[in-house]
């Protein structure tokens, strides 16, 4: 038993310093406490049946459920693990339960006249499905025994709890939600990472674009909003918000390199005369730093220099065009990768075959699998694997549509291309470049085959290939959407995020063959050539497919990828985007989306900021998003295909009666 030590956090036993009984005082606070996210924080456990309560030794107890089993029940490790997960729900979803778990966080608010004053914030942890009569008595018992001059505010930890408190008056629990308390955070991690190089900061677009041509891989590009076509450099850092899910913040993911909001970098840069100065960049979870160097490094030249990427042999054999369900992930080679992949999500859908639980089956030691947390999300406790598969399929045919529309071969780019001898003699100068490495001829030659590809007519043969596919959008004057579906993106090392285009307001032939050369033109983008060039993919093996779909009206619109982007070794969240309309919206950077973290292991949501809407979305909404992002976690079990823990990036909207479409489905750069 561990014992009650004074106030004056005196070491107990085998240097514990846990304190049972004891009122808290902010001096014992911050004898016990730790640091997460850049805060204090004090994880303490009340014992309804002895009426008490334990303050926990931070570095001595990292897990509240270790010590309740070992110190308070007398169990050892080996025993709780053999039972973790009954453990966790007598601990953590019980309405009976004895134990009352939480974390209490340490801030400060600055008054009028500038003075901080620190207040206390308790929560559960984010799976705890606390009543709100618990939860009342939580605060009141923890309220009663901490220091009257420190204000304390109970803060949800998640959704659940956020509607059980409504019944609860605030002069009984005062509260504080979770994107009010972090919501004007200074500094944010976005892609963990480090990085030693040249801080160049921008603070207008124009400052960049002047400057843009001279950025290397040595230099750390600082900005309030990075533009998508910003080049291969060591680092990013943005000045303003922005979300994980952002088309850069993919790119930084995939290239491996630190990215984070660090709002007051004008005070840094004044302070410390960072602008043009050599720093080590530093982006953890829970801490983002640069820190001056005396001097340039001794830089290498990063992996990526000698990066060489396998792409698939594209086949130009005289494929037709295919509607998307036709299609299968198989067809990669001729069609690209989104329109295979949405092929693959029509067989899906439709077959029912695909087993959707091989994330959960995995091994998560100490457990042998989460295949029990899955037939509970499922609503079957108890179900054979055979019965799992089989409603897990139920679940996603219930939830997502996939896009009708269809898919345009690699084989009508290349009559394309090969039908005008002034393309072809201009794509023979582009390749002579890149083998020099006459890079400063490298983008005038591309934006010259562009603005070629977007006039050149297009053969009868394709036309008539692509008219005779869409028949009644075209007679119905019904707007379409004309997407990109290359073979050089989606791959392992090159998620090629945001770097080719896609056409979302198109009405008739004349406009819809407009769209399929501004999609193939694309392809030549000074961009995305010379990324295809740093990662060794030739021209000669690179061509673009095209998705030709309806447009589907969307009261919302997001993205959702199947992981945590800041903390990767979090299995159970998916983190999903959205704001009214596009998804475009989102990952552009032109507004902030409204942001949620979904458990989808022991359930439960959280907001983790509400955006530019400045309101969270109502409360079925987000028990709609619940459902979505369980789905894109059961899709994740079929899509990944070399592991089931590599994570999607999905792309989705919600029309009218809440019916999710999924626009698009690639891997995630992680």
């Amino acid at each position: 038993m561990t014992l009650a030590l004074d106030e004056d956090g005196a070491t107990g036993a085998a240097g514990d310093r846990t304190v049972v009984g004891a009122n808290l005082s902010l001096p014992l606070f911050r004898t016990l406490s730790g640091v997460l996210a850049g805060h204090p924080y004090l994880k303490i456990v009340v014992d309804r049946a002895d009426s008490t309560w334990h303050l926990l030794d931070t570095q001595a107890h990292p897990f509240h459920v270790d010590y309740i089993a070992t110190r308070v029940l007398g169990m050892t490790l080996a025993e709780l693990d053999e039972g973790l997960d009954a453990f966790n729900a007598s601990v953590y979803m019980d309405p009976e339960r004895r134990f009352l778990l939480g974390v209490l966080s340490l801030h400060t608010e600055e008054d009028p006249d500038g003075t901080e004053r620190p207040f206390l914030v308790l929560e559960t942890t984010e799976a705890d499905t606390m009543q709100g009569s618990l939860l009342e008595e939580f605060y009141r018992y923890v309220r009663e025994r901490v220091d009257g001059r420190l204000p304390l505010l109970l803060k949800p930890a998640n959704h659940g709890q956020e509607n059980e408190l409504a019944s609860v008056g605030e002069a009984d629990v005062p509260r504080i939600l979770s994107h009010e308390l972090f919501g004007d955070r200074t500094r944010t991690c976005l892609n963990p990472g480090e990085a030693e190089g040249r801080l160049r900061h921008f603070r207008t677009m124009a400052e960049y674009a002047a400057a843009a041509a001279d950025l290397g891989w040595s230099d750390i590009v600082a900005m309030p909003r990075l533009p998508d076509d910003v080049p291969r450099v060591a680092g990013f850092v943005n000045t303003a918000p922005t979300t994980p899910l952002s088309h850069t913040n993919v790119l930084a993911s995939g290239w491996g390199i630190p990215n984070a909001i660090v709002r007051d970098l004008d005070a840094l840069v004044r302070h410390d005369g960072l602008d043009g100065a050599w720093v080590r960049y530093r982006v953890r979870e829970d801490s983002v730093t640069l820190e001056p160097l005396p001097g340039p490094p001794a830089l290498k030249k990063p992996a990526w220099h000698q990066q060489r990427i396998r792409i698939g042999t594209p086949l130009l054999h005289q494929a037709p065009v295919l509607p998307l369900d036709r299609l299968r992930r198989t067809d990669r080679d001729s069609y690209g990768t989104k329109a295979a992949n949405l092929g693959e999500l029509h067989h899906v859908l439709d077959s029912r075959t695909a087993d959707l639980t091989v994330f959960y089956a995995r091994r998560r030691p100490p457990r042998p699998h989460l295949l029990g947390h899955l037939s509970t999300r499922l609503g079957e406790g108890g179900a054979s694997p055979e019965r799992l598969r089989a409603a897990a399929a139920e679940h996603v045919a219930r939830t997502v549509r996939a896009p009708e529309g269809v898919a345009l071969p690699f084989h009508l780019h290349h009559l394309f291309l090969t039908s005008s001898p002034a393309l072809q003699q201009g794509i023979g100068k582009l390749k002579m470049a890149l083998e020099l490495e006459a890079f400063d001829l490298v983008d005038p030659l591309c934006l010259t085959l562009q603005h070629l590809v977007r006039g050149t007519p297009m053969p009868d043969e394709v036309t008539r290939a692509v008219t005779a596919a869409v028949p009644d959008l075209l007679s119905d004057g019904r707007r379409m959407v004309v997407r990109s579906s290359s073979n050089a993106e989606d791959l392992p090392g090159f998620s090629a995020a945001g770097i080719y285009d896609s056409v979302t307001t198109v009405r008739g032939a004349e406009r819809l063959m407009d769209a399929v050369r501004h999609v193939w033109a694309s392809l030549l983008s000074p961009r995305s050539v010379r990324l295809r060039h740093q990662a060794g993919i030739s021209l000669d093996d690179t061509y673009m497919g095209v998705i030709v779909q309806e447009y589907v009206p969307a009261r919302l619109g997001g993205v959702l990828v199947t992981c945590n982007p800041t903390r990767r070794e979090d299995f159970r969240n998916v983190y999903l985007n959205c704001t009214p309309g596009s998804p475009e919206r989102v990952v552009d950077g032109t507004v902030l989306p409204q942001q949620y973290l979904y458990n989808t292991v022991e359930g439960g949501g959280r907001t983790v900021d509400i955006g530019s809407a400045g309101k969270d979305l109502p409360s079925e909404t987000r028990s709609a998003l619940a459902r979505l992002a369980f789905t894109g976690r059961l899709l994740q079990s079929h899509f990944s295909e070399d592991d089931a823990d590599d994570a999607l990036d999905i792309e989705w909207l919600m029309a009218d009666q809440g019916v999710f479409h999924l626009v698009q489905i690639r891997p995630y750069a992680r």
